[in-house]
């Protein structure tokens, strides 16, 4: 994101103005193609927001400037530039340490499936995961340490790390390096180890043969927080990339299927209606961390410009297959799994109840954690962000 300087007065211009009606103003001024009022209403929205303000300014900060790129169109240039930044991994583990800190949603929604997974494969002689969007494999350490503490020892562990081609000569050497570090974990914890990897853009085009499942493995298929960029059917028509993928799993018959969803409803092909959508969900994610971090923290910031940023870019200047980022709510997923061939599991109200604690103890007491039916829920200020539930082929 392009990291404009605070005017020195933003806090109290930012008061007197309302930058909600301003931006969604703006979006229409944009959708009508009134380009002369919406490089005006842009140039009042850029007085009163600032990526160093409050939670509103910050937020019309990164809205503005994905405005700005679709009257330009310059969105999907911007967006690759963005998710193209030369930021190395432990700058970016840094901000998710302390994104981690302070709020619980993905921490959550792993110790949620780590616990599931590692209650399938109570009696596994070998657990095979099939990780959709594998990335760093931040959450694979503490399922390796559980399965060493086993009675009877610890089953061997096969990953099968599946993730997005990085571009250049070496595409894979991303998680080819995920797959080096958890050797090493295992080798710690005694655990056998197996690693693949598939790097493909299209993770529909998998086939089961590519898994390499073997007769007698305990199979566990994860995903957390990547299907919801998989292209819908507003683009590609009714065969899906997201009832492909979910074919796919369905063939592997997996002991468990760990499923966490950002829930959004900020997809829709009307961009206006897609555009107040996204205002309100990141609005949510915005005052959360403006309730929970220091203004000047450097590492929110990085968070806010690096994480949040581009995928806003994304929603608002990107159209057709270049538009990535298409939550659906976790109502619209529990009718998708439920066509393609799954049942949910019920959740472990232990777990739940363990996990339950833990929010309530170590987080701000605006954090929403809930149950509907098998979803376990999570959100701020009783907005739903994201929600997590486990599903077996019917």
């Amino acid at each position: 994101m392009p990291r404009a300087r605070a005017n020195n007065n933003n806090e109290s211009k930012g008061d007197s103005v309302d930058l909600r009606t301003l931006l969604i103003s703006c979006a229409q001024s944009v959708a009508g193609d009134d380009r002369r009022t919406a490089y005006e209403q842009l140039k009042q929205i850029s007085v009163h927001s600032s990526p160093t303000g409050d939670a509103y300014q910050r937020l019309a900060h990164v809205f503005a400037t994905g405005l700005q790129a679709r009257l330009g169109g310059t969105g999907t240039e911007l967006y690759t530039s963005l998710t193209r930044r030369n930021i190395t991994a432990a700058e970016k583990l840094k901000a998710y340490q302390v994104y981690f800190s302070v709020c619980p949603f993905k921490k959550m929604s792993i110790f949620f499936a780590t616990k599931m997974i590692v209650s399938v494969a109570s009696e596994a002689t070998t657990l095979h995961i099939v990780d959709f969007g594998i990335l760093y494999g931040l959450q694979w350490p503490v399922l390796i340490q559980m399965l060493s503490q086993r009675a009877g020892g610890p089953p061997k562990l096969r990953i099968t790390g599946i993730e997005l081609p990085q571009p250049g000569f070496r595409p894979a050497e991303r998680v080819e390096e995920t797959g080096c570090r958890l050797a090493k974990c295992c080798e710690h914890f005694g655990v056998p180890f197996e690693y693949q990897v598939i790097a493909t853009q299209n993770w529909e085009t998998v086939k089961i043969e590519d898994l390499k499942i073997a007769r007698g493995e305990t199979v566990a298929v994860n995903c957390l927080f990547r299907f919801g960029r998989l292209l819908d059917e507003t683009v590609v028509g009714d065969d899906s990339p997201r009832d492909a993928v979910l074919r796919l799993i369905r063939k592997m018959k997996p002991a468990i299927f760990v499923n966490a969803v950002t829930s959004g409803s900020y997809s829709a092909p009307f961009f206006v209606t897609r555009f107040r959508e996204a205002l309100f969900h990141y609005s949510a994610l915005f005052d959360m961390l403006d309730a929970t971090l220091p203004r000047d923290c450097p590492e929110r910031m990085d968070f806010e410009q690096d994480f949040y940023g581009p995928e806003v870019i994304n929603v608002i200047a990107c159209e057709g297959t270049e538009r990535v980022e298409r939550p659906e709510t976790y109502k619209q997923w529990q009718f998708r799994h439920m066509r393609a061939g799954f049942k949910p599991l019920p959740l472990d109200h232990e777990i739940i109840k363990k996990l339950r604690h833990k929010n309530v103890a170590g987080y701000h007491s605006d954090f929403l954690f809930d149950e509907d039916g098998n979803w376990m829920i999570q959100g701020w200020k009783g907005r739903i962000i994201c929600a997590s539930s486990c599903w077996v082929p019917s």
